[in-house]
């Protein structure tokens, strides 16, 4: 119960996540922008809360369960998937937190955009980390559900 829990915490976050940085990213305004980006940190405990529920209940089942052994595919995957989807989420995380600063910068002097922010938010890497981070999390999630 706390392994599914967890996962629903971790991908119903990163799906939060990645809906609040595509409405940033079309926002009109540095205020706007500054918001939804905001928001993107009110996902972030739900998404440390799997994590950390996904891997230590994963854990834990893997250890109580005799047919089930640390070092089959589907768990070594995972594992690898687990660290990839948070080095990745981290990442692009810090990316995400310079864009926010500046466009509260922006929104706090007269709400004009300017080139820097419009690269920040459609800057090509450090969009590709935070999606590359919710594959890997859709990734680890076909893993657990299929076991191949």
């Amino acid at each position: 119960m706390f392994h599914i829990t967890g996962a629903f915490l971790l991908v119903g976050g990163a799906v939060a996540a990645g809906v609040l940085n595509t409405l940033a990213l079309r926002a009109q305004r540095p205020s706007e922008a500054a918001l939804y980006l905001r928001l993107v940190r009110r996902t972030l405990p739900p998404i440390f809360a799997g994590t950390i529920l996904t891997l230590v209940f994963g854990l834990w089942l893997v250890a109580n369960r005799s047919n089930v052994k640390l070092g089959s595919f589907w768990v070594v995957a995972a594992l690898v998937l687990w660290v990839v989807l948070n080095a990745l989420g981290g990442m692009g995380g810090r990316h995400q937190e310079k864009a926010r600063e500046l466009a509260e910068r922006l929104g706090a002097a007269g709400d004009t955009s300017n080139d820097e922010l419009t690269a920040l938010l459609h800057d090509r890497r450090g969009n590709a980390l935070s999606w590359l981070a919710g594959a890997a999390t859709l990734l680890l999630l076909v893993d657990m559900i299929w076991k191949p």
